[in-house]
């Protein structure tokens, strides 16, 4: 993917990479611009001027834009293209200062199920948690393509970052996705992916089996946290990425607790509980 070129990904959408490629953003962040008379911006992505210049060429006549959660590399531009244009911002904040994105002050909170009714379409706002307690998903109802942020990427799994990351969250709001009528994903990082209900059913099993891997690294071990058990739990992936690995097996640790299939003391994790 080249970034800042202008992708017609149909007749109703267009995507904009950022210059922001990274271990955690693959290629860059998608930006996305849907319409043609009037256009809604979803994710502007990080404060890179040159990355909203292509935007504002791109798409003159924005009306309004859309934010799927607050981390730097996907709202801060929100902050740079108001500085231009006196267009509304909307979105979800969160409770956690934490890796979030403190410039976003959006004119009003979405809720889940309410749906923006254009001339040229309609988008429905979808409630997303787990990757980040405020994370929304976006359904283009005509082309039934559901802009995803980074509830699911195409390239890689989601870091589930706690406290404001949460695995049971993301799991069933993953489960949700398969009740909607959709063909088409566009991921907030890497390309479209069709067939967004079995994307969905492999990320599910993915995290399952990975929890699985967990239960039995604690088992063998008696007792664990995410330093101790990442080496075993991602004995499948390179050893530079277990810093990143450690935040998603915390996650995994926590889900488990609250299943009550697993105990903790301090930052410890048993298996049996010793209280």
């Amino acid at each position: 993917m080249e970034a800042g070129k202008v992708v017609e990904l149909s007749p109703l959408v267009r995507r904009i990479t950022a210059g922001n490629g990274s271990v955690f953003t693959g290629p860059g962040t998608n930006t996305y611009l849907v319409g043609k008379e009037e256009v809604t911006v979803i994710d502007p992505g990080p404060a890179m001027q040159e990355h909203i210049d292509v935007i504002t060429a791109a798409a003159p006549n924005i009306k309004q834009i859309l934010v799927t959660h607050t981390h730097p590399d996907h709202s801060p531009g929100v902050r740079l293209l108001k500085e231009n244009l006196d267009v509304p911002a909307y979105g979800m904040l969160t409770n956690s200062s934490k890796n979030q994105d403190q410039t976003f002050s959006p004119e009003r909170i979405l809720d889940d199920g309410e749906v923006f009714q254009e001339e040229e379409f309609s988008i429905e706002v979808i409630h997303t948690p787990g990757h980040a307690s405020n994370h929304l998903c976006f359904i283009l109802k005509e082309e039934k393509l559901i802009f995803t942020g980074d509830h699911i990427m195409n390239g890689s799994t989601v870091v589930i970052g706690p406290p404001d990351g949460n695995m049971k969250q993301y799991i069933q709001s993953l489960e949700k996705l398969k009740d909607y009528d959709i063909e088409k994903i566009a991921p907030g990082h890497g390309e479209l992916l069709e067939n967004p209900h079995e994307v969905a059913d492999w990320i599910i099993n993915h995290r399952l089996e990975r929890e699985k891997k967990v239960f039995q690294a604690l088992r063998e071990a008696t007792k664990g946290t995410p330093d101790s058990l990442v080496e075993k739990v991602y004995d499948d992936v390179d050893s530079s990425l277990f810093p990143i690995a450690k935040a998603s097996l915390l996650a995994h640790l926590i889900k488990l607790e609250e299943d009550q299939l697993i105990y903790s003391s301090g930052e410890e994790y048993f298996i049996e509980n010793t209280n």
